[in-house]
């Protein structure tokens, strides 16, 4: 039995499915015996209200029927009970009891008994106030310092005061800026009502500020009050807690200061009465209620904090003095004396659990048993050692635990994409400029082999492509059930995509509770994105592949695109985009070679994919396995450039427009205030063109606002061209460099980031952290460059001359024998993968004066980079041996 309990004096049950709140308990002595004990006063959302007296032969006792002293059920459920002296004429205390629409009050009194039953106790209603408003809570206290008589307090749901003189209503005024109701207290030190608002703001209002207040029998106010002689309801302080209030309680001890105490949902204020915070508590639970009370040490305050663990915390001040363990999660809690016994803890829980209990420790009898000795046997602790690691050791094993194959999963996803293109287009709001633009049906099934719960499908693919719905919810799947789903994608945005790659994610838990996700690819046809046309003879930029085997006919591998009754388009073939570009592939008749040309560079990435994957394909299907492609002209780094530059060109722009966006919405709230202080003033002054002014500003920003959201478009587009760029040029290096599986992965990684290109962090300061990496490591040329610190702060540079420069250097290491690895030991992984170790790389300007001479744009495959010497005073020229 654990010491830190509450111990239980007294407790029950009230009642079979009745609720309770903050406001539903009460401790007085409410029937003025004058025996100066405590009565508990009880009511509940079902209209009972209930009176005990609790007197337990011990401690622990169950309830007596004699402990009850009052049950009645109410017509209205009871939202609040409070005793005070509430009726004219006698300072005597009334019960006054909260409804939705009512306020009564009643009288306790007691008839002495002749018999064993004991007294006999009931209510008399005294008065009643019937409520033009719904009510939420009410306080009470001695209103403009009144003398032997309590005064009401009612808030309603819309943020009426409603004040009651005991019988008669006084005058009700709304508080300013209101928009839900929060707890209400009185300070009778202030004479003002405190309350936190919405705004999660302390706020104290006067009572005498709120008597002199204009009348507000009506919410709205019409001009006859604006301009009646009445004030407006101005507030006293306000104390900003940056959080939601459960219960304000004001204390005023002997020995302590009179504060304010507020109770947030993970802290709780002293305040002083200016508003002013004395301290403050943070809290590591979710309090549900609490009280303060006084102090044994002269000059703190204790105070009891329920929360949602169950558990009834004591703290002096900011000090916490005891926690001791509840049956239940108190709402209310109060301190009372009953049966002379001083500070008993009375809670009440939601469902009706009341406990009475004091805080203490009781001695624990239970002694443990003498263990008996005996001698250990080693060899049999060694055994049984033995035998649990190899238990461990076969638990431990991964592949009892992971999935062996794709038949062991618990939820399969597969995507099929139609061999042709929907008959009826589906797409919707495209932006492409073409006559029609054509969609192609995907079919998603899912098959689940066990109990798959709130299954999520979500499909993705490479903007400007489109689907025509992305995300689909299911039903919970039985075990070997399936869904299947369809749908469309189609080009949305007026651009070429740089991947025809879509995927499909399902996420969904298990019966155990494990979440779990589930994914396949799928790739689009390259009839969704252009069209048959004639070829170009002349284009900009070309390319030529080598391969081992010799040419295949465009007749076979591009059957959706050649006519097959044309024998011209056997070697020959033309594509044009749906944005209007042309692209034009070339077989050659002598040679095992490929040329693709076009008059963009982007637009030779898609076709050269294209172009590899089906030739992989033809010849798997004619089981060729050694079928290989091969690079062996210049790396276009020139065209690559200009792409990167246009790219950052439109970021800079982007800079450009938000710094003169916010300088015009400055200037334009400079403009307002100005013009709102020339409206309010009582002999208003001429305005000197400031609404002129103010609407030629207004149509500056709205300029630059379009100009603006047009250059965001252009930068997705260059983005896209510029990613199209970087996957042919990351091929070109692998087929160049006949690097492996794992050096194009970290190709790809270094090139195309997986961090989207946004203002604050682009693409061109991630790659070139990336290829800086990467010369100081595998790629670098000594020692002294390993040593280098890289900067961690990635931020836009002004330029892309850096970037250009770290890439030309990259592809010039590559051609020297460098080799991609992520290991730091760039010596020994060089000499691992050349046989007979790489020599050093010399120490020259190369890299400076790759740039400055302009010819090393293009980089040689078989040619050898020699330096010659000029006459002295002369610069060194660098030229390639072709």
């Amino acid at each position: 039995m654990s010491l830190f309990k509450a111990r239980d004096w007294w407790s029950t049950v009230l009642g079979e499915n009745e609720e309770f709140d903050q406001g539903c308990l009460c401790v007085a002595d409410v029937d003025n015996s004058g025996s100066g004990q405590d009565k508990i006063i009880v009511g509940s959302y079902m209209g009972y209200l209930r009176i005990f007296n609790p007197h337990p032969v011990k401690p622990g006792d169950a309830v007596q029927p004699e402990d009850l002293l009052l049950e009645v059920q109410l017509r209205e459920p009871i939202l609040q009970v409070e005793v005070g002296k509430f009726v004219s004429g006698t300072e005597g205390l009334h019960l006054a009891v909260l409804h939705c629409r009512r306020l009564c009050v009643y009288a306790v009194s007691g008839t002495l008994g002749n018999v064993e039953h004991g007294n006999q106790y009931q209510i008399k209603l005294m008065y009643e106030h019937n409520l033009q408003r719904t009510a939420c809570n009410m306080t009470y206290g001695p209103f403009g310092g009144v003398k032997g008589r309590d005064l009401i307090c009612i808030q309603s749901m819309d943020g009426m005061l409603m004040l009651f003189e005991q019988e008669s209503y006084a005058f009700g005024r709304f508080l300013p800026g209101f928009l839900l109701p929060g707890p209400l207290t009185y300070s009778s030190r202030t004479d003002s009502f405190i309350t936190v608002s919405s705004c999660r703001q302390v706020e104290s209002y006067k009572y005498q500020v709120l008597a002199f207040a204009t009348d507000a029998d009506e919410r709205q106010e019409t001009e006859q009050q604006k301009h009646s002689s009445g004030k407006r309801l101005a507030v006293d302080w306000v104390l900003n807690i940056g959080e939601q209030a459960l219960d304000i309680c004001v204390v005023s001890f002997d020995q302590a200061v009179s504060s304010v105490f507020v109770l947030g949902e993970r802290n709780f204020f002293c305040l002083k009465d200016n508003g002013q915070i004395r301290f403050m508590k943070k809290l590591d639970y979710s309090p549900s209620c609490f009280i303060p009370y006084c102090s044994v040490k002269e000059g703190t305050i204790n105070t009891l904090v329920g929360n949602h663990n169950k558990i009834l915390n004591i703290y002096q001040d900011v000090t916490l003095k005891w926690a001791a363990q509840l049956p239940h999660i108190p709402v209310s809690v109060k301190v009372a004396n009953l049966q002379d016994l001083q500070g008993v803890i009375v809670t009440l829980s939601d469902d009706g659990h009341l406990q009475c209990s004091y805080l203490g420790t009781d001695p624990s009898v239970f002694q443990a048993p003498r263990v008996e000795s005996r001698e250990i046997n080693h060899e049999e602790y060694d055994a049984e050692m033995k035998k649990l690691q190899k238990i461990i050791k076969e638990a431990t094993i991964t592949e009892d635990i992971l999935p062996r194959s794709e038949t062991h999963r618990d939820l399969i996803v597969t995507a099929e994409v139609s061999p042709d293109l929907d008959a009826e287009s589906q797409a919707v709001d495209s932006e492409v400029k073409a006559e029609a633009v054509p969609s192609v049906t995907v079919k998603i099934t899912i098959q689940s082999r066990v109990t798959a719960q709130k299954p999520n499908l979500a499909v993705c693919v490479q903007a400007p492509l489109a689907v025509t719905c992305d995300q689909f919810v299911f039903d919970d799947l039985e075990p070997d059930s399936s869904e299947t789903v369809v749908l469309s994608a189609f080009l949305k945005g007026n651009c070429s995509p740089s991947e025809l790659e879509g995927n499909c994610f399902v996420s969904y838990d298990i019966a155990t509770g494990i979440p779990k996700v589930a994914q396949c690819n799928f790739r689009l046809p390259l009839r969704l994105i252009c069209v048959p046309a004639q070829p170009s003879k002349a284009a900009n930029h070309k390319l030529t592949i080598d391969t081992n085997k010799p040419p295949v006919s465009f007749l076979t591998i591009f059957p959706d695109f050649a006519d097959l009754t044309e024998e011209d388009q056997a070697n020959v073939l033309g594509f044009r985009f749906l944005t209007g570009s042309k692209t034009t592939l070339l077989a050659s008749k002598t040679s095992q070679r490929y040329r693709i040309q076009s008059d963009q560079l982007e637009d030779l990435w898609l076709i050269t994919k294209e172009l590899t994957l089906r030739l992989e394909e033809h010849f798997k299907k004619q089981n060729c396995n050694d079928f290989a492609c091969s690079f062996s002209g210049t790396i276009p780094l020139q065209e690559y450039f200009e792409l990167i530059d246009r790219h950052f060109e439109l970021r800079l722009n982007a800079e450009k427009f938000q710094e003169l966006l916010s300088e015009r919405a400055v200037q334009f709230r400079a403009i307002e205030r100005r013009l709102l202080t020339r409206f309010k003033d009582k002999t208003p002054a001429p305005l000197q063109h400031l609404d002129t002014l103010l609407e030629g500003t207004f149509r500056e920003v709205i300029a630059l606002a379009d100009a603006a959201e047009e250059n965001q478009a252009n930068v997705f587009q260059a983005f896209t061209k510029l990613r199209s760029a970087t996957h042919l040029v990351i091929m070109l290096i692998s087929l160049w460099q006949k690097l492996s599986t794992d050096q194009i992965a970290i190709l790809e990684a270094t090139f195309l980031p997986l961090a989207e290109d946004t203002q604050e962090l682009g693409w061109e300061e991630t790659v070139d952290a990336a290829i800086s990496y990467l010369l100081r490591t595998c790629l670098s040329k000594s020692s002294k460059e390993q040593a280098l610190t890289l900067s961690t702060e990635l931020s836009m540079p002004k330029d892309t001359s850096r970037l250009k420069k770290n890439i030309t250097v990259f592809c010039d290491r590559l051609a020297k024998g460098g080799r991609l690895s992520l290991s730091t030991d760039s010596a020994t992984q060089q000499a691992a993968a050349i046989p007979g170790g790489c020599t050093t790389i010399p120490e020259s300007d190369l890299e400076e004066r790759v740039i400055i001479l302009g010819s090393t744009q293009t980089l040689p495959n078989h040619g050898q980079i020699t330096k010659q010497k000029s006459k002295p005073g002369k610069k060194m020229m660098l030229f390639y041996l072709q």
